[in-house]
């Protein structure tokens, strides 16, 4: 699941993101957040009960676009998700900015211009360099049945590998 966008929080979040409402960068950065740990309990009991939860973005698309920003630290933007569940995987689905900048709709929510894509990307190859974090780089150009391929078997793989693991905290 994304972030989401029923919850109150996430109402203004969408509202923001839509452009309709400007919010001061520290305080979206928060609710990002905020968001994030409104899941926390389902995301335990699911996972408590052997299910495996998928989560586009996560922490580490917030703190990329907020220190892309420019005026944020990573360490500072890191800090409100101490503690959330640790994935066991993350998937950076790679795309060129110009290959990105061609699909639908690209350029509507605050955030999507290729300039500022470009710094995230800066970002994100910054959070790839913990090694305490299981990242895996997929190639997103690839068609979706090869890149549903790849995904499904990566995702196996790594089930399999953690299947007795307790939970893991975030950056802890």
């Amino acid at each position: 699941f994304p972030a989401d966008r029923t919850t109150e929080i996430g109402q203004l979040i969408s509202s923001y993101l839509g452009r309709e409402k400007n919010l001061e960068d520290h305080s979206i950065h928060l609710l990002f957040s905020a968001n994030r740990w409104e899941h926390v309990p389902m995301m335990k009991e699911k996972l408590q009960q052997g299910i495996t939860v998928v989560v586009d973005r996560y922490a580490f698309s917030g703190v990329a676009f907020t220190s892309a920003k420019g005026n944020f630290g990573l360490d500072w933007c890191k800090q409100p998700d101490v503690g959330l569940p640790k994935p066991d995987l993350i998937l950076f689905l790679q795309l060129n900015p110009e290959a990105a900048a061609e699909r639908g709709n690209f350029g509507q929510e605050r955030y999507e211009t290729s300039s500022f894509q470009e710094k995230v990307l800066q970002c994100f190859y910054c959070l790839m360099e913990d090694k305490t974090l299981n990242w895996k780089t997929v190639d997103a150009s690839k068609s979706i049945e090869d890149l549903h391929r790849e995904i499904k078997s990566i995702a196996k793989e790594t089930m399999q590998e953690v299947q007795n693991k307790p939970l893991g905290e975030l950056w802890k």
